[in-house]
């Protein structure tokens, strides 16, 4: 249950309205272990419904889920040096169990490539065991120093697809299929528009040969890494020795890909869309699409209240998401404000005089004060609700693309990347030198979000920090 006390302004301090949303709203709490959280039900209930939207994209391309172990040996990341050497910074190790000194640590996952690529490595013989498609919903470890709750934990939930294939060029196509999967998810569940590209050499995932991310400008108009998916070319493959004998019977390296998307897309969700009220959820996402609140004053209208409440529940439940707020400790005003600050998408009102009406009150939570309420008639209230959903879900994401886009400015001046990327996204072109990357990160604190697969028809231009010719123009901001 939320307290009364009012949400600290975005505009005062950012930081501080997003933990107060996330603690209030009862998404998520802090776990003893520094740097963890407790996922409460209504955040999982979030998560569960992102799982679902995203579950269902997968199996429709072919994947399956399976469940890969918790403990990897240490030497398996060691295989691989890159992989090690990016992770050894955030890895917790295990040294011992059951009272004993292990004969060899074991790694809390990270990430999983090393032990499903061990396994691939005993499951693919012949070109026929290939493509591999498989998935798994689990939990990692990275041993973060800055934490925050759902965008940057020591334990987090997450995703993680791995997938082996016979050539790169169908390695190379699940990449970016799975890029693109995000990004439809993004847009249409999420309500969040996203810019599709490939990461730097620096930013690259650690073992990959090719990084691609979507990339989702915050409220605050930092940026958000809100999925990736790699190319792993054949490194993992070479280290864990995935072989396939081809249709010449001659052996060859399997080329393989890892693509995740984690928790984190909540903490986007609620800085995307969210305000000084609290949450604003999109539709498609929701726990609850719908938050019904019957108000009586004199105790004689209670019953045909609540039995015309029940009526709209009854017509409702079958389709969409719905909670009854009935509680008597609790004043209508109050549960508005309950429920704006949870983020429900649509509340129906329904009082003595809307009971003789056959009618409710719609009050729109994306819409403020009267200019989101209207009423509707009890009869096709359903279908009203339907459409009123689908039109909250695509302004939202008209919203978020307006400011977005409001906030991305193009520049060819190394000084006025700076001021942009102060306040907002900097567009600009770049040689590829990792000494320009490195010079705008320690001028502005702004770091390459992507290069985007949209170049826009762009032609030859001029690095914005040095000058030399560039071929293609990047995202810059700071980011979370």
């Amino acid at each position: 249950m939320t307290d009364e006390k009012k949400l600290t302004p975005q505009s005062e301090d950012y930081a501080a309205w997003y933990n107060e949303v996330v603690m209030r709203a009862e998404l998520a709490d802090y776990a003893p272990v520094r740097g963890c959280m407790v996922v409460r039900p209504y955040g999982t209930a979030l998560w569960e419904n992102v799982q679902q939207a995203l579950d269902r994209r997968f199996k429709e391309t072919g994947h399956q889920n399976a469940l890969f172990p918790l403990l990897i040996p240490m030497s398996f990341l060691q295989k691989e040096a890159k992989h090690v050497e990016g992770f050894a910074p955030e890895l917790a190790v295990v040294t011992h169990g059951g009272g004993k000194e292990l004969e060899e640590p074991l790694v809390v996952r990270p990430t999983s490539e090393t032990v499903i690529g061990h396994m691939y490595a005993k499951w693919i013989r012949s070109y026929r065991d290939l493509p591999i498609l498989i998935n798994q919903w689990g939990n990692v470890v990275r041993w973060e120093m800055r934490t925050r709750l759902f965008l940057r934990t020591l334990e987090f939930y997450w995703q993680e697809g791995h997938t082996a294939h016979a050539t790169f060029e169908e390695a190379q196509e699940e990449t970016l299929r799975m890029l693109n999967i995000y990004a439809d998810f993004a847009i249409n569940d999420a309500a969040i528009p996203v810019v599709t590209g490939r990461k730097s050499k620096t930013e690259r995932f650690a073992g990959a040969d090719a990084s691609y991310s979507i990339e989702a400008m915050m409220g605050n108009k930092w940026a958000l890494q809100a999925g990736t998916s790699h190319n792993l070319g054949q490194n993992f493959a070479r280290a864990f020795n995935i072989q396939y004998l081809d249709q010449n019977n001659e052996l060859q390296y399997c080329w393989t890909t890892s693509w995740g998307l984690s928790t984190r897309m909540i903490g986007g969700i609620i800085m995307v869309h969210g305000d000084d009220q609290g949450l604003k959820l999109p539709p498609k996402l929701a726990p609850y699409q719908v938050v019904i609140v019957p108000i009586w004053r004199k105790e004689g209208q209670k019953t045909a209240v609540l039995e015309a409440t029940e009526r709209v529940r009854a017509a409702l439940s079958g389709r969409f998401r719905v909670m009854v707020d009935a509680r008597k400790e609790f004043t209508p005003g109050w549960k508005f404000n309950e429920w704006e600050l949870r983020g429900v998408p649509l509340r129906i009102e329904i009082g003595p005089r809307d009971v003789e009406q056959e009618s409710v009150i719609l009050a729109r939570r994306d819409v403020p004060g009267k200019a989101g309420k209207n009423s509707a008639p009890m009869a096709g209230l359903a279908d009203a609700v339907g459409d009123l959903l689908e039109v909250i879900q695509a302004d939202l994401l008209a919203a978020a693309t307006a400011f977005r886009d409001a906030n991305i400015h193009e520049t060819k001046d190394y000084e006025e990347l700076g001021k942009i990327a102060a306040d907002g996204w900097a567009k600009a072109y770049w040689c590829g030198d990792d000494a320009c990357e490195a010079k705008i990160k320690k001028d502005t604190k702004a770091t390459n979000r992507n290069i985007p697969l949209n170049q826009e028809n762009a032609g030859p231009g001029s690095c914005v920090v040095c000058g030399k010719p560039a071929q293609e123009w990047a995202y810059w901001a700071r980011a979370y």
